[in-house]
């Protein structure tokens, strides 16, 4: 697998951790007051989140599979190989499509010389089978 798909799947897995994370903790979390002005309106049922405990442990779980899978991203995008320059990359392209002319050039030549040969083969064929044609009926008139 080279590179660039690791990164991508690396990349969908920190993206799967950020989700499952964001889930469990509007799922999990009981509702706290956190200004005087503003009061609990809602409650949910103490089955329905975990105790602060269990919660802040899980919480600092998440963080830490969040920062590995981070550091792992890290590591594979400094592995990448470093772009080459604009201007090597621009001459490098017209190489190519230098090469490509010349190739598509040479390959033209040979579609043509191809037909030119299938005419000449049939031209050929039919000769000799007109000349076979010949040589049957004269050997059946002199027979």
């Amino acid at each position: 697998m080279d590179r660039i798909t690791q990164l991508q799947d690396e990349i969908q897995r920190l993206l799967m951790i950020m989700s499952s994370s964001i889930s469990y903790l509007t799922t999990r979390s009981t509702f706290l007051q956190v200004s005087q002005e503003i009061p609990i309106t809602k409650q949910r049922n103490p089955d329905k989140f975990d105790p602060p405990e269990v919660f802040e442990a899980n919480q600092k779980e998440l963080v830490d599979d969040l920062i590995v899978k981070a550091k792992q991203i890290e590591v594979l995008i400094q592995s990448l190989p470093v772009p080459e320059p604009e201007e090597q990359q621009a001459k490098r392209l017209q190489a190519l499509e230098n090469e490509m002319t010349e190739v598509n050039e040479e390959y033209i030549r040979a579609v043509d010389r191809a037909k030119r040969l299938h005419g000449q083969f049939s031209e050929l064929l039919r000769m000799m089978l007109d000349n076979a044609d010949v040589d049957v009926d004269l050997s059946s008139e002199g027979g």
